[in-house]
C-alpha cells in the first residue's frame, strides 16, 4: 500500500523510468487499488509502445467534475512522467489514506478531491521518450519520421563510436562558428570578434545520407524533421512551413489524435495541466492575443491558479503571447493548450519544470522566452560551472577523438541536456514532484460543487405534494467554467428531471424535466471586485436556483440534477401514505 511517510522515496521520484518501468507501476497499481486505479491503453505508438492513461477516482464511469494531467509531450522532457506519476500516487494516498495530511490541504477540500475524476497521462511520446533515456538519440516527440525520399544529403542520428550514447561532434574548421570557452574547458561558446581559436563546427553525433563526399547539410535540429507533437493539435493549426513541426495534419500523430478523440467526449475536464521542462514557469492562455483580448472572468480565473503556483511552486506565470512566442508577435500553432482552453474549455496551462537558469544564477529577461535564445557566453559558462559543482559534469562532456567515416578526424562528446539541462539531476526531482502535485491538487480544489439542499415536502391535499429544494453550487468555478467556454456547444446549462419511481405522477410543472441553467461558483480570483476593503459586496442568488414539482400519488420520486461540466446530482423524496 502507499505509504505518505514513503512517498519521496519511490522509484519516479528519484530517476527517469524505462517504458517498461512505467507500465509495471501502472499495473502494480491498477492490481493493488482496483477501485481506484483504472488503467488502459489511449493509443499503440508506431513502435507498439502503449500510451497509457490512469483513470484515479471510484466509479471511472459515473460524470463528475475531472481533471487531465499529462506529460513527457516531448521525448527528452522526461520530468513531466515523473511528475505526472507523482500525482496519481498521491491520489491513491488520498483515498487510502483518507486521514493523513496532503499538501496542507483542509479536511474538507481532501473529502472534496476524492469525489473528482483524475485523468492521468504519463508519457504522450513513449517511443521518444525511450530513446532518449537509454541515450541513444535526441528527438523532439517521436523517432518516426516520414519525410519524402529526397537526393539531399541529410544527417541521421547514430551512436557513431559505440559508448553508448548519441550526443555531438565537433570538427575543427577555420569557418567554424563555435570556440572553446577561457573559463570552462571543452566548454563551446559561440564564437566573437577577436578570439584566437581554433574554431569548430558543431554536428549532431550520427551520418550523412546521401553524402557527396563534399557537401555537409545544416542540422535541422534534434528531430531533424519530424513531427512536434505540441503543434499537431486542430486549434490554430498550420502546415509546415507557417509551423515547424506541425505534422501532415492535425492529430497526424497516433499519440496525438488519441488525446484529442478521447478529451473530445469530455466535457466534465474543467482544468488540463500540460506539463514540459524546462525553465521553471508556468504559461497560460492567450497564446495568439494580448490579455486584453481574455473574457474578464477567465484572467480572474488564471490570476488564481497564478497564485497557487507561486505558493507552491516559486514559478512565475506568463502569458503565452506575451512572453512565450520566439518571434514577437509570431504565435505558435497547434498547441496543445490552446486545445485545451479554446475547444474544451478548460482551465489549461503548460508548465516548464526545473529552472536551470536561476540554479545556475542568471536572472530574469524582459521576455520570460529570451532565457532560452539570448544567452551571453557568461550565462553559457555559468551553466556549465553549475554542472561541474553540482551535477558531477554530467551535462558538459569531455570530448574524444574519432575518426568519422564522412568526416575524418572528429572530436564526440559535448553536451548531454538530458539530466541537469532538460531535466532536473535525480536527487533535486522528489522535491519537483512534492511541489508540482501540491499546485495540481490545490487547483482541482477549484471545482464546481453542485449539492441539492433544504428538501421540503408540502402536503397540497387531494393527494398532491409539493416538492422543494434549491440546487447550490458551492464550489470555486461556476458551472460552466470559464466565461469563454460557456457558448460552446456542449456547454449547456444544468437541468432538473423529476420522475416518480412508484405510484406517482409529476403535475406540475407540465414537463418533468425545468432548466435550471448555469450557477456562479463563489471564487472571484484573489484581486476580484471583492478584494477592496472599502466595498466589499455580494453577488445576488446567483450560485442557488430554488426547484418546486407537484406531485401525486404515493411512494419514491427521484430528483436528478445534471449538467455537463458536474455530472448527475440525486435526492429522493418519500411521500407521506
Amino acid at each position: 500500500m502507499v505509504n505518505p511517510d514513503n512517498r519521496a522515496g519511490a522509484r519516479h521520484r528519484n530517476t527517469y523510468v524505462t517504458h517498461q518501468e512505467l507500465t509495471q507501476q501502472l499495473q502494480a497499481w491498477a492490481a493493488e487499488y482496483p477501485d481506484v486505479i483504472h488503467l488502459q491503453s489511449l493509443a499503440s505508438s508506431r513502435e507498439g509502445r502503449d500510451v497509457w492513461l490512469v483513470v484515479v477516482g471510484e466509479e471511472p464511469e459515473r460524470e463528475r467534475p475531472s481533471v487531465w494531467v499529462d506529460g513527457n509531450m516531448h521525448a527528452g522532457e522526461l520530468a513531466g512522467c515523473a511528475v505526472t506519476l507523482a500525482v496519481i500516487e498521491d491520489l491513491i494516498s488520498l483515498h487510502m489514506h483518507p486521514d493523513q495530511p496532503l499538501h496542507g490541504l483542509s479536511r474538507e477540500l481532501c473529502a472534496q478531491l476524492r469525489k473528482l475524476r483524475f485523468y492521468c497521462v504519463p508519457r504522450i511520446s513513449p517511443d521518444g521518450a525511450e530513446l532518449v533515456v537509454s541515450g541513444a538519440g535526441q528527438v523532439r516527440s517521436s523517432p518516426y519520421n516520414n519525410r519524402r525520399p529526397s537526393h539531399r544529403p541529410r544527417w541521421r542520428i547514430t551512436d557513431v563510436n559505440g559508448d553508448g550514447l548519441a550526443l555531438v561532434m565537433r570538427k575543427q574548421d577555420p569557418t567554424g562558428e563555435f570556440c572553446v570557452s577561457t573559463i570552462v574547458p571543452g566548454l563551446l561558446v559561440p564564437r566573437g570578434l577577436g578570439d584566437p581559436g581554433p574554431f569548430y563546427k558543431v554536428y549532431p553525433e550520427g551520418v550523412i545520407d546521401g553524402f557527396d563526399g563534399h557537401t555537409i547539410p545544416t542540422p535541422g535540429g534534434p528531430e531533424d524533421g519530424g513531427v512536434d507533437y505540441n503543434r499537431n493539435f486542430p486549434w490554430s493549426w498550420a502546415p509546415e512551413p507557417r509551423q515547424a513541426g506541425a505534422g501532415a495534419y492535425p492529430g497526424s500523430e497516433p499519440e496525438v489524435a488519441s488525446v484529442i478523440d478521447y478529451t473530445s467526449k469530455l466535457p466534465s475536464v474543467f482544468a488540463w495541466i500540460n506539463y514540459h521542462t524546462f525553465g521553471g514557469v508556468v504559461i497560460r492562455p492567450l497564446g495568439h492575443a494580448h490579455d486584453t483580448e481574455m473574457a474578464t472572468h477567465d484572467y480572474m480565473m488564471f490570476r488564481e491558479v497564478e497564485d497557487i503556483a507561486s505558493r507552491h511552486t516559486g514559478y512565475p506565470t506568463v502569458c503565452g503571447y506575451k512572453e512565450f512566442t520566439y518571434v514577437p508577435g509570431k504565435p505558435l500553432h497547434g498547441d496543445a493548450v490552446d486545445y485545451a482552453y479554446h475547444q474544451r474549455g478548460c482551465l489549461a496551462v503548460a508548465i516548464e519544470l526545473w529552472d536551470v537558469f536561476e540554479r545556475a544564477g542568471i536572472g530574469p529577461r524582459e521576455r520570460f522566452v529570451d532565457r532560452y535564445a539570448s544567452m551571453t557566453r557568461a550565462e553559457l559558462e555559468a551553466i556549465a560551472l553549475w554542472d561541474q559543482r553540482e551535477n558531477r559534469g554530467r551535462c558538459v562532456r569531455p570530448w574524444v577523438a574519432f575518426d568519422h567515416p564522412q568526416l575524418g578526424p572528429v572530436e564526440v562528446g559535448g553536451v548531454d541536456p538530458r539530466f541537469g539541462l532538460w531535466n532536473p539531476p535525480e536527487d533535486k526531482l522528489a522535491e519537483v514532484c512534492r511541489q508540482q502535485s501540491a499546485f495540481v491538487l490545490h487547483v482541482a480544489a477549484m471545482a464546481p460543487r453542485v449539492v441539492l439542499a433544504n428538501p421540503t415536502i408540502e402536503e397540497l391535499g387531494d393527494n398532491r405534494f409539493a416538492l422543494s429544494l434549491d440546487v447550490e453550487n458551492h464550489g470555486y468555478l461556476p458551472t460552466y467554467g470559464l466565461e469563454s467556454a460557456r457558448e460552446l456547444p456542449w456547454n449547456e446549462g444544468l437541468t432538473a428531471w423529476c420522475r416518480p419511481l412508484a405510484d406517482a405522477k409529476v403535475v406540475a410543472p407540465d414537463s418533468t424535466y425545468t432548466e435550471v441553467g448555469h450557477l456562479d461558483g463563489w471564487g472571484r480570483g484573489p484581486f476580484g471586485d471583492n478584494a477592496c476593503l472599502y466595498y466589499q459586496r455580494s453577488r445576488g442568488s446567483t450560485g442557488r436556483k430554488l426547484l418546486r414539482f407537484v406531485v401525486r400519488g404515493h411512494g419514491e420520486v427521484e430528483v436528478e440534477v445534471a449538467g455537463p461540466r458536474v455530472g448527475r446530482i440525486h435526492h429522493r423524496f418519500e411521500l407521506p401514505q
